[in-house]
């Protein structure tokens, strides 16, 4: 059985310092512009759908805008942080597969911005999984140990 201090058993903080918290915020900018674009411009969200063969277009325009600004929302309050990193990771990783098929591409300067834009949604897949990979752990009460 595992000895924990009483230093140890204090629970963690659910707040993060300014710094971090603007790093989050600078991580889901993305997922928060894009989603209120969508809003104020709906019809251009379904035109997009539509343009990468999502149907029906309005469904997964809505369901986007609903997933991208929650999961921003969970992360930067920290509840479900974990969760919600590695959800926008899966999420910009399959996404990444539809919108920056570069190797479909002619060489030439689209090829190279799709391929651009392809690694660069990799980045942010590995950011959210940092994310998620450094939240701190809550141990249930349950199990801690006070000896």
């Amino acid at each position: 059985m595992t000895n924990i201090s009483l230093r140890d058993a204090r629970p963690v903080r659910s707040s993060v310092s300014g710094l971090h918290f603007l790093a989050l915020l600078a991580l889901c900018s993305a997922y928060i512009q894009g989603p209120l674009i969508k809003i104020f411009d709906f019809s251009g969200a379904i035109a997009e759908m539509d343009h990468f063969g999502l149907y029906p277009a309005p469904f997964f325009a809505v369901g986007v805008i609903v997933f991208e600004l929650s999961m921003s929302a969970l992360i930067l309050t920290g509840f479900y942080r974990r969760a919600a990193a590695l959800a926008l990771a899966l999420f910009t990783f399959a996404t990444t597969f539809i919108a920056f098929r570069f190797w479909d591409l002619q060489p030439g300067l689209e090829r190279s911005m799709a391929m651009n834009g392809f690694f660069e949604h990799f980045g942010l897949v590995g950011a959210f999984v940092l994310v998620a990979l450094y939240e701190p752990r809550r141990r249930p009460a349950a199990r801690r140990s006070f000896r």
